[in-house]
């Protein structure tokens, strides 16, 4: 994939099939360790033990419209053509966890790009929560769609106006955290 937004909208999708109704997005950029971290962690249905093990073989999927899965192969690939890693943790009935590594300055790494657009895609479904933190170095964004819907007194935030506000938002945030790099 050309973005890393897009592996973690896939992965994202992965969790919204999992029945999940809270999910976390972290991701941290420490350009001193030059090292990019993408966790997304959920309280879906979790993996079986089996499945897990051999969970980033493309021929290893829970669906049964069709018997491939790319999605976590693809994005492990992207990490260790960046020198990173991905790794999977998941516990049957509490949920999962992917954490991706990779060096931030490595040629090969594809850019974040519209992160904004994948959050926004999330919060279309308002059975979804999402918690999305950005750090680059020792700043840090926080966008939690908890309290976006506590204060406008509504379970449902997927109004256009609402989401357009939301990605100005994460825009202008990343934006001020990167010291105007996005």
């Amino acid at each position: 994939m050309r973005e890393l937004s897009l592996h973690i909208m896939d992965i994202i999708e992965n969790s919204i099939s999992a029945n999940a109704t809270l999910i976390e997005l972290y991701i941290e950029e420490d350009t001193s360790k030059n090292i990019l971290t993408i966790k997304i962690k959920d309280n879906g249905k979790g993996i079986e033990e089996e499945m897990l093990k051999n969970i980033t073989d493309p021929f290893v999927t829970s669906r049964t419209t069709r018997r491939v899965g790319l999605g976590l192969s693809l994005f492990e690939s992207t990490c260790l053509r960046c020198n990173g890693s991905l790794k999977v943790y998941s516990m049957v009935n509490v949920g999962t966890e992917v954490v991706a590594t990779m060096e931030h300055n490595n040629i090969d790494r594809p850019p974040l790009g519209r992160i904004e657009d994948t959050v926004v895609s999330v919060l279309l479904n308002p059975k979804i929560d999402l918690l999305y933190q950005h750090t680059v170095n020792d700043k840090k964004f926080v966008l939690d769609s908890r309290e976006i819907k506590r204060i406008l007194g509504s379970e449902d935030i997927s109004s256009p106006e609402v989401l357009l506000w939301i990605k100005e938002y994460i825009k202008e945030n990343l934006k001020e955290i990167s010291g105007g790099a996005f």
